[in-house]
């Protein structure tokens, strides 16, 4: 375990479309900066995710200087949505959860509406702090969590994908596989451990922060969507079905929350504590 490092830091912006990986992060309590402040939803309210909407693999949403995001999709030209200012806020859905939040201008729901193909509107966490707190089945007082889909960080291991591509090559699926990580949308991928072992892991620190591990996090259909061409399969769900079913959950990865804030890099070490 001595030589277990950072990988990669991923972070997406608006929920559901594509990833940013920088080469840094900073920690905050409810997450990375930058991470999943925004998000989509129709016209009941209810999130929109890749599981409605494959393609929004497909939308990226870059930061633009003094907070504003430029959003980009195929066959769309590019906005630029500036941060709405605090004002009267609509009630979100996040599969149960009711979170307030900022929409954004009417030419950021007509862009984002155009290219779902039905009608959403954008909206923005004004105060991550606040709005939303963790399950509080796996939470301390206090903790919060952005749009991210229930923790604020999600971590995958290297070995572990490797380990779970050689179970696909061997199903009747092989032809889907070998998978890349961008499949589990993860925050944080680390290598140099051995496969499965984050199973047993219950605190963790990424260079100087430190980490709790919450709760193993179970996948959904958005797995199985390839983040490049929007077109779905039948893996990783199916190998993860006979593999690792735990409860009624099928497993990949671990949700975490930060004990502590600052910024990560690549190559950092990765210590278990406990």
């Amino acid at each position: 375990m001595g030589n277990a490092e950072l990988r990669s830091i991923h972070l997406y912006p608006v929920k559901a479309f594509r990833g940013l990986a920088p080469r840094e992060a900073v920690v905050e309590p409810w997450g990375l900066a930058g991470d999943r402040r925004w998000v989509l939803i129709d016209d009941g309210g209810k999130v929109v995710t890749q599981r409605q909407q494959p393609h929004l693999a497909l939308a990226a949403a870059e930061p633009v200087p003094g907070g504003g995001l430029r959003l980009s999709a195929p066959g769309r030209d590019p906005l630029t949505v500036a941060v709405p200012r605090p004002g009267a806020t609509v009630t979100v859905d996040v599969f149960g959860d009711k979170v307030e939040a900022v929409p954004a201008e009417p030419a950021a729901h007509a862009w984002c509406s155009e290219y779902a193909g039905a009608d959403v509107r954008l909206l923005h966490m004004d105060d991550p702090a606040t709005r939303r707190p963790v399950d509080p089945d796996y939470a301390l007082p206090g903790e919060t969590v952005s749009f991210a889909d229930g923790f604020p960080l999600l971590l995958t291991a290297v070995s572990s994908l490797d380990s779970l591509n050689s179970l696909i090559a061997e199903g009747d699926q092989a032809q889907e596989g070998p998978l890349p990580m961008n499949r589990f949308r993860p925050s944080v991928v680390v290598a140099g451990t051995a496969a499965w072992a984050e199973d047993e892991w219950q605190r963790l620190a990424i260079g100087e922060v430190t980490f709790r591990v919450a709760k193993t996090c179970g996948r959904c259909v958005v797995t199985t969507t390839d983040q490049a061409t929007a077109e779905r399969g039948k893996e990783p769900l199916r190998t993860l079905g006979r593999h690792r079913r735990f409860g009624g959950e099928l497993v990949f990865g671990q949700n975490l929350v930060p004990e502590s804030t600052g910024t990560i890099r690549l190559g950092d070490p990765v210590t278990i504590l406990e």
